[in-house]
């Protein structure tokens, strides 16, 4: 969600049963060959690895990171960047996955302030993620500055925060999106979804976002749609909570106000759409 610091930043420029038990419903790992087993081995260590804090653990029965990771068809050899981790949550696993085989790059808003919290994450946990690249997405001339070497490219519930900025902001991150990845490269994209029956005026203040949004602005950057997964869907958040998005957790903007109410919801209604950059 993450809403005041990343606005602020684009404007100034599970334990291990569990993570196996998940790996066993993943649909992906059912008629998997051995590279896919392996990776889907992987990924379930690194969910389960214990240096993940207890709270970010919680989030596991929203968040679906294994379902989520292997739809958008991760793998250890792989450089996977990953647009603004904010606080790490997906970081957390995404480097530890490819840690010694791929690679894994963090990608901050061009600010100082963007620049240096991303940077103090990986350096707060350098002998646990191992060599990382960090990069700034520069959204006045559409590049990350890592043109073509990318093979996934995944944003976690950051799309809404780049319409809100406003401008060519969304368009201009799209189409350095396209560029950063490798011909056949797959975006990855989650985020809380405004059904399409609403007013679009709230794309700008609620924190939730049209799915015909986002699919139309990966096209217009070139890319095609491939794929969607309600693994992250959520049928009871009804989208109209007084303090948007934020009402729910993990955020609970409205305090111990009907706490309970918004913790018996749980997370938010999360589209997860998959593109792909054309191999010509």
């Amino acid at each position: 969600m993450r809403q005041p610091f990343f606005l602020a930043a684009l404007l100034a420029s599970a334990a291990l049963p569990a993570a196996l038990a998940s790996a066993q419903a993943d649909p992906h790992a059912a008629h998997a060959g051995h590279g896919a087993r392996s990776a889907h081995q992987a990924l379930a260590a690194a969910i389960a690895d214990p240096r993940r804090s207890e709270a970010n653990r919680a989030r596991d029965r929203y968040r679906h990171p294994m379902e989520t990771l292997r739809f958008f068809e991760v793998e250890p050899g792989q450089t996977i960047a990953e647009f603004y981790p904010g606080g790490g949550w997906y970081s957390e696993i995404l480097a530890p996955f490819v840690k010694g085989k791929g690679r894994y790059v963090a990608i901050a808003p061009a600010s100082p302030r963007g620049q240096e919290a991303a940077a103090k994450l990986l350096a707060d946990r350098k002998d646990w993620f191992g060599e990382t690249m960090l990069t700034a997405l520069d959204t006045g001339a559409s590049s990350i500055g890592i043109n073509g070497t990318v093979d996934r490219l995944l944003t976690f519930r950051n799309i809404h925060n780049l319409l809100m900025a406003g401008g060519d902001v969304p368009q201009n991150s799209f189409k350095a999106f396209y560029a950063a990845l490798k011909p056949g490269g797959i975006l990855g994209v989650v985020d809380h979804r405004l059904p399409e029956t609403s007013d679009s005026a709230l794309e700008k203040s609620s924190g939730y976002i049209k799915r015909s949004t986002v699919i139309r602005l990966a096209e217009a950057a070139g890319f095609k749609f491939v794929g969607e997964s309600p693994v992250n869907a959520n049928p009871k958040d009804t989208h109209d909570w007084p303090e948007g998005v934020w009402t729910l957790p993990p955020t609970l903007r409205l305090g111990e106000t009907d706490k309970a109410k918004y913790l018996a919801i749980g997370e938010s209604d999360r589209m997860t759409l998959k593109f792909v950059k054309p191999a010509t």
